[in-house]
This record gives structure tokens, sequence and C-alpha cells, in this order.
């Protein structure tokens, strides 16, 4: 195995078992409070009854279901890397009756579909944590039909972002990941991703919108935000790093505190 496969699948290992750990969490803390992500990414995908659709990172299921209400007679397929995760989204879907969903195991490097058979491709927030875009980019070409749609948000720099800021601050004691190049602030220069998808036959353009959330406390927002961040990170580096978190980003008073985000949509078609 060469280096940078090697490299690949350790930051792969790693990043399963974070995400194995964060899936209840996700699910009755962070979901919710993304939906207005959610909404701005259905507003661009033009979702019809019948469609075939491509959740990529699905995790709890959020998109995929509120999806799968739109696309009757068609199908949802969401993918994620973390079988905990698709475990909460298949419980989702069995309690929201819904019939069109399938969950399986899966990347955005090496798609679990067949070539020219997606009518849609959604990716929220979760290009970010991609060891590979470039292969992402290909492969989201490849399952496409011609004239389907890749619709994709992800966060902008931390400099206009409060969640990013936020995530970055908490994990700036931590050790070198060993899936570096990863994580919320990875994708602040939208514009790359673009020239991936090009690269591979898709056309794609962004558009952005500043969307937000609230936390009450700080103790709340730190247990929900900075589990991918901090991980590897001894019990003192965490101490000093959430007071650093607090004395910089959350009201003296320590009441609720909202979030700004600048967030990217990107939209793309195949030809």
């Amino acid at each position: 195995m060469n280096n940078t496969k090697s490299k690949q699948k350790n930051g792969r290992s790693w990043q399963v078992d974070v995400w194995d750990r964060m899936g209840p969490i996700y699910a009755q803390e962070v979901d919710y409070r993304f939906v207005p992500v959610i909404d701005q990414m259905i507003l661009r995908s033009s979702l019809l009854p019948g469609l075939r659709v491509l959740d990529v990172g699905t995790g709890s299921g959020a998109v995929a279901l509120r999806t799968a209400h739109l696309v009757r007679g068609g199908e949802v397929i969401g993918v994620d890397i973390s079988r905990q995760m698709l475990d909460i989204a298949r419980k989702r879907a069995v309690a929201a009756q819904l019939d069109n969903t399938t969950f399986v195991k899966g990347s955005a490097e090496e798609l679990p579909v067949d070539s020219d058979s997606i009518d849609r491709v959604l990716a929220s927030l979760s290009l970010m944590y991609s060891l590979d875009r470039m292969a992402a980019a290909r492969e989201f070409a490849r399952v496409l039909r011609p004239g389907g749609r890749v619709v994709a948000a992800f966060w902008a720099g931390q400099e206009e972002n409060d969640i990013v800021k936020f995530q970055m601050m908490a994990g700036s004691l931590a050790p070198e990941p060993p899936a570096p190049g990863v994580g919320p602030g990875s994708m602040a220069n939208g514009d790359e991703f673009v020239e991936m998808l090009k690269g591979a036959g898709v056309e794609s353009s962004l558009e952005t919108e500043t969307l937000g959330f609230v936390f009450d406390t700080f103790d709340d927002a730190w247990d929900v935000l900075v589990g991918v961040t901090t991980a590897g990170m001894t019990p003192q580096q965490r101490e000093e790093a959430k007071a650093a978190v607090r004395q910089a980003m959350w009201p003296k008073d320590g009441g609720p505190r909202y979030f700004s985000n600048l967030t990217q949509c990107l939209v793309g078609k195949k030809a």
C-alpha cells in the first residue's frame, strides 16, 4: 500500500470512530439547527416525484428524509461512512413510514451506485470531511445521469462563519489529526471544488446565504459542536481550549448566543 493510500485508510478509520460517537448528538442537537441549510439545498434541488436521489454523507438522515417526501414514486439513497449514523437514519425512516429510502455504507470517494443512475446528488455539510475531493468530484459526475444535478452546501471561512471559528478555536490545541485537510473550514475557497467538478464534466456555480442557529448556554454549544475538532486532546488541553473559546466568543452575561454562518451553496449540472 502506498503512503497516500495508507494515510487515507488511517484517516478514514479515525473519522469513522469520531462519527460513530457523534450519531446521537447529531440526531438530537444538530439536525434541527441545520434545517436552514437543508431548506436552501431543497430550494435549489428542483426535486420532483419519481426522481432517484443520492444523499452523500447522509449522517442521521435529515436531508434524505426531507427529500423522500418530495420524490414519492422515486428513491432516496443515503450514503455514509458511519454505521451508527446509518442505523439512526434507518430507524427514523421507519418511524416516518417512508418506503422509498435506503441507507448504505460508503464514501464520497467511492459511491456504491451504478454509473449514470442518479438524478440528483446532494451533499449537505459533508464534503468538508472528504479525504479526496477530486475523487468525490469524479464520482459525482460518474453516477449522475446526463442532465442530472448536484447540490452541495459547505461553510465559508472562520472570518465569516461563527460555527467554523468556534470549532477551529476549540481544536487549536489538538494534535494534527490522521485526516489532515478536512474539517469545518476546509472548503472556505469553494471555487476549488467548482473547478474539480468542471474537470469531471459538471458545470457548477456558487451562491451564498447567511444562516444561523442559537445555543442557550456555552456548555451546550461546547458539548455539541467540538466532538470532531477536539478529538485526541488531553483533558487539560480541552479545559484550556474551552476557557479560551468561552472568553473569545461567548456573551459576558453567559446568555444565549446566535451563530451567524455564511454558507456556500453549490449547484451543478452534468451535460
